[in-house]
């Protein structure tokens, strides 16, 4: 992998992320999707399974989960350098276009085709997300241990009410104990 710290490849990641950024629109898992095209699959910066534990510890770590997720790609790609020019690629567009609405929102929230719009937005987004999670349940559960482990983390997060902080470091020491347990047995 070519190294993004010099400026070409900075104003590289800069710009990805900036198309990135324009393109999603419903947060952080909805960009999961663009994230794996773009990062995995057109530039090579990052394979699926890193993708995949990139998420997670985004998910886990403060702050939005596609935004921890550029940052972890562009440091990985560039070092700290990388990280910010990544970061502030995605955030960019989201500044501008969130200071455009913010300065028309008020004057049209209440028309019928602007909440029509929005309701229809907010579809396209759950199958964006659900397209994703699709993926990356194919991806994940690969055996019974994973399949158990995400049964498990499913009920818990439909029927509790806990941090997915709880969640992810309950895989993980699931993962380590079955995988050991399994070990042993062989």
């Amino acid at each position: 992998m070519e190294e993004k710290s010099t400026l070409k490849g900075l104003w590289e990641l800069f710009w990805t992320f900036a198309k990135m950024g324009v393109m999603t629109f419903g947060g952080g898992m909805a960009m999961l999707p663009i994230l794996q095209r773009e990062v995995v699959d057109n530039k090579g910066w990052a394979t699926e399974e890193e993708l995949t534990d990139y998420y997670a510890i985004g998910q886990c770590t403060p702050g939005i989960i596609a935004v921890n997720t550029a940052t972890f790609i562009g440091q990985k790609c560039g070092g700290v350098s990388g990280g910010i020019a990544a970061t502030l690629g995605l955030v960019f567009p989201s500044v501008v276009i969130i200071s455009i609405l913010a300065g028309l929102i008020s004057n049209f929230a209440d028309l019928a085709w602007v909440k029509n719009a929005f309701a229809g937005i907010q579809v396209c987004v759950c199958v964006l997300i659900f397209n994703a999670v699709l993926k990356l349940l194919k991806k994940s559960v690969v055996d019974k241990r994973t399949a158990a482990i995400f049964v498990v983390v499913l009920l818990g997060g439909v029927f509790l009410k806990l941090s997915p902080v709880w969640f992810v470091v309950g895989s993980a020491l699931a993962g380590i104990l079955l995988k050991n347990l399994e070990v042993k047995k062989a």
